[in-house]
């Protein structure tokens, strides 16, 4: 792959985003990163090597994302991987955290992407991540499915308004070994594992690996990318 910009992940200290982040830099791309905390941000650069850096930006404040991200220079990938877990009926409704979920995943992200539209490269592309609540909500998903909806149709917008720059969503299923899930209980995840045709719960590097093929594959635009092991089909 040619060289003809940075890749910038953000949320890329922590979990999927930082295998993300440490893919690239592995390929000896320049990544920069970003995590709320910029000691953590940096020291998860200094980690990954090859002259990645680390920058905070927290996306719940989007007022401040264009200043977080002035010196990034020219960009030919962007990875929105920033997430956080709420939990929020609709009868104990927590306005103060669905406020903040919508506005990182939504007007963050695209906020991010605004920030960075004049310096996208020749070929550019965008992966947003998303998620399967979106499509099989459970108790105290009210937000999280909401917003992942939103998600499914704002790469379509995006890919519209911004062309030629493509922009793709992953939308992991339960992934066994990311921090979120590697300390449930055996049996909590052996009960998904049972009901997935693909008898396997989806990995990091299963999620890796698809959001290289939707920023690589220059024929992949306006799509939202199961990775989940057929578990939606049950």
């Amino acid at each position: 792959m040619t060289d003809r910009g940075s890749v910038v992940v953000v949320g890329g200290t922590s979990g999927i985003g930082r295998e993300v982040a440490r893919a690239f830099a592995e390929r000896g791309r320049g990544v920069v990163l970003t995590g709320r905390d910029a000691g953590r941000a940096r020291a998860v650069a200094g980690d990954l090597g090859g002259g990645a850096r680390g920058l905070a930006l927290d996306l719940a404040r989007p007022e401040a994302v264009a200043d977080a991200l002035a010196d990034v220079g020219e960009v030919e990938h962007v990875v929105l991987a920033a997430i956080e877990r709420d939990e929020n009926t609709a009868r104990a409704y927590d306005i103060g955290r669905a406020t903040r979920l919508v506005t990182l995943k939504l007007v963050g992200y695209t906020e991010v992407v605004h920030a960075l539209a004049s310096r996208f490269s020749e070929g550019a592309s965008v992966v947003l991540f998303g998620g399967l609540a979106r499509e099989r909500p459970y108790p105290g998903s009210t937000t999280i499915t909401t917003v992942n909806g939103g998600v499914s149709a704002l790469v379509r917008t995006l890919a519209v308004e911004l062309a030629p720059v493509r922009f793709n969503a992953v939308h992991p299923g339960i992934v066994g070994d990311s921090p979120a899930w590697s300390g449930k209980p055996p049996a909590v995840l052996d009960a998904v594992r049972a009901r997935t045709p693909g008898g396997r719960l989806a990995e990091m590097e299963d999620v890796v690996g698809a959001v290289m093929f939707l920023l690589e594959n220059r024929a992949v635009n306006g799509v939202n990318l199961d990775v989940d092991g057929g578990w939606l089909l049950t």
